[in-house]
């Protein structure tokens, strides 16, 4: 019972750190490489507000409250 226990304590804590989201450069710097490693060329990320419109959302950060929108040119 006490194994039980303290494996749900241990994954709650893990589940809270997952929760908080990845900081918006780290995750904007993976995409971009997944983007250069297909081969695309002249676009932009922006890392915005979550809601604000221009472009479309390739990920959010940072416990959702910010997006990061991809741009063509």
């Amino acid at each position: 019972m006490k194994k039980f226990i303290l494996a749900v304590g241990l994954l709650s804590l893990a589940g809270g750190a997952f929760a908080a989201g990845k900081p918006c450069e780290e995750l904007k710097s993976e995409i971009a490489a997944k983007l250069d490693a297909k081969g695309v060329s002249g676009y932009s990320l922006e890392v915005v507000d979550k809601g604000a419109n221009g472009g479309k959302v390739v990920g959010t950060c940072e416990g959702g409250t910010k997006e990061i929108v991809y741009k063509r040119g």
